[in-house]
């Protein structure tokens, strides 16, 4: 029985699978595994996105830790179906055609959502305009700005070409998609027969809009000047939508997503905090971000939920439970999850990782922001901490975008640390951080380490995976993890909680923390107290596992924003 679809969740990257590479990071992971929470609970959703022939990019490190890029093949036929429909877009006056494939999400009882990804990759399109759909964030403004038309305008299109006439709420995960209430000013004003957008037709099309900001770094807002908008998507577009988005001769996708919406919401109590304070006066909530657990996993930690908390997967709360699980079982999971990610890593680089050192995993985009050199601040300290407190091995991971060059230098600068470090303390950067990747490393450390400069941490989600799997985090009290920190019990805090004091983040001080935490408290918990650290593992399951997914989250936005 077909089902009726009354919510469309619109996202530039969704992560799928391994083997599909429409994703970069943290916002098309998270994007998937709503899409999975969505159909295991049975949420009557459907998604749309764009089909990236290209991926985002294979990275090359060379031995000096420079980054390279070059385009992910894949096969967009092997792995998806391809829809008969067919809508358009213009773009600078020509009609730019574009088909979807489809790719179908199954949930645990067989509900499925279906992904929708578009593609202008058709023999009818002129050869550049064919492109639009090839690379995730690739190109220039003007690029940027034809992909969110493909997505927001094109995607509200295609919808109706699939038959969703029905739809009740259109989900904006981040502005990228913000342009499809621009389409629905224009459907609604074409069904009542109005020519122009009036007060009536602004607050129709609010009541179907949700909007999710997700960055509260001012550069991750997309804006268009005024002028190319004019050239790419026509006069009367801007006309028309200036009022709502336009500042400094500037279409601001953020401001016309916030003007357009009912519901907006950040992805974390503190991010909320900060949006409201970086954006004006606007009401914007928050819902924490969350990871779906069956996804994240690991096999081992799978396995032991099978045998002591039954219906894990179906409701994802009774990780509570795993206060009831004994510590020899957690230890054992936890050692099968190391071994693996210490043979991948021993395999793929011969560094020589010993899977009975206490080791650090970081993941996270390479950006200056995130601050993953923090942890060499003081190499020699790190060498005595190593010497006296335990010795302790690192594992990075993180892809710089191909523009960000001081995002590439970070990533060099660790290699030049890695290498000081020799061969005392052995630290390696794995190249090509995925979702296969993602899962090894946040099941396979003994704790994961997250420092970014506060308060640019929207969320993060690297250190809930790690938490379903046992793996306390040591991070910076930003984001999440101010919400998920109970010091000693979830894992530690570095630094302070800047909220309460107002001071702005000092990276001299938050190093020092670091080390502190590293040497008085995590180490030798780790190497003295097993039994201690075998009762955090617990709670970080029971309390952040069971709190910190997409189930709770997706529960929290069909009750705030989809069926209110």
């Amino acid at each position: 029985m077909d089902i009726k679809r009354t919510v469309a969740y619109f996202s530039m990257e969704i992560g799928l699978e391994p083997g599909i590479p429409t994703y970069s990071g943290g916002l098309g992971i998270l994007a998937g595994d709503t899409i999975r929470a969505a159909a295991s609970l049975k949420v009557p959703m459907v998604a749309v996105t764009l089909v990236h022939r290209k991926g985002y990019f294979y990275q090359g490190l060379g031995p000096d830790g420079w980054q390279t890029e070059s385009p992910v093949n894949w096969v967009v036929d092997d792995s998806l179906i391809e829809c008969d429909a067919e809508a358009s877009v213009t773009i600078e006056g020509r009609q730019v055609h574009l088909r979807a494939w489809r790719y179908d999400v199954a949930g645990a009882h067989g509900f499925t959502v279906p992904v929708y990804l578009l593609d202008c990759d058709l023999p009818a399109n002129a050869e550049a305009d064919r492109t639009f759909t090839h690379f995730l964030y690739g190109g220039d403004n003007r690029y940027r700005l034809c992909q969110e038309i493909i997505l927001g305008i094109g995607g509200v299109r295609m919808l109706r070409a699939l038959g969703h006439d029905q739809i009740e709420r259109y989900h904006m995960n981040e502005g990228h998609a913000a342009l499809l209430a621009f389409e629905l000013l224009d459907e609604w004003g074409k069904q009542q027969g109005r020519p122009s957008i009036d007060v009536e037709a602004v607050e129709a099309v609010r009541r179907c809009c949700v909007f999710t900001t997700h960055t509260p770094v001012p550069a991750g807002h997309d804006q268009f000047p005024l002028e190319m908008v004019d050239r790419v998507l026509g006069h009367r577009a801007v006309s028309e939508i200036q009022e709502f988005c336009c500042f400094l001769e500037k279409l601001n996708m953020t401001y016309l997503a916030l003007n357009l919406s009912h519901y907006v919401n950040g992805v974390a109590k503190r991010h909320g905090e900060v949006s409201r304070q970086m954006l004006g006066n606007y009401a914007i909530d928050s819902i924490t971000n969350g990871v779906d657990a069956a996804n994240w996993a690991s096999e081992p930690f799978q396995d032991l939920f099978d045998r002591y908390i039954p219906g894990w997967r179906e409701d994802n709360f009774n990780l509570r439970y795993a206060l009831g699980i004994g510590p020899q079982a957690i230890w054992d999971a936890h050692t099968r999850s190391k071994q693996d990610l210490i043979q991948y890593v021993n395999r793929q680089t011969n560094v020589g990782l010993d899977s009975g050192v206490f080791t650090l995993g970081f993941g996270r985009r390479a950006a200056s922001y995130k601050r993953a050199d923090l942890l060499f601040t003081d190499v020699d300290r790190i060498r005595k901490i190593h010497a006296g407190a335990g010795p302790l091995q690192v594992v990075y991971a993180g892809k710089a975008h191909p523009h960000d060059q001081e995002g590439k230098e970070l990533i060099k600068r660790i290699f030049g640390f890695a290498a000081a470090l020799k061969p005392d303390v052995k630290v390696v950067y794995l190249p090509n951080y995925d979702m296969q990747l993602a899962r090894l490393m946040t099941a396979g450390v003994d704790t994961w380490l997250n420092t970014p400069l506060p308060p640019m941490e929207a969320s993060g989600t690297s250190g809930m995976k790690a938490a379903l799997n046992g793996v306390p985090s040591l991070s910076v009290l930003d984001g999440w993890w101010l919400e998920g920190c109970i010091e000693g019990v979830t894992g530690w805090g570095v630094g302070e909680d800047r909220r309460a004091t107002g001071a702005d983040s000092d990276p001299t001080k938050d190093a020092a923390s670091l080390y502190a935490k590293l040497e008085t408290v995590v180490l030798p918990t780790f190497y003295h107290s097993r039994d201690r650290f075998l009762d955090i593992m617990r709670h970080t399951i029971a309390l952040n596992g069971s709190f910190f997914n997409t189930q709770r989250m997706i529960q929290q936005y069909v009750l705030k924003a989809y069926f209110d």
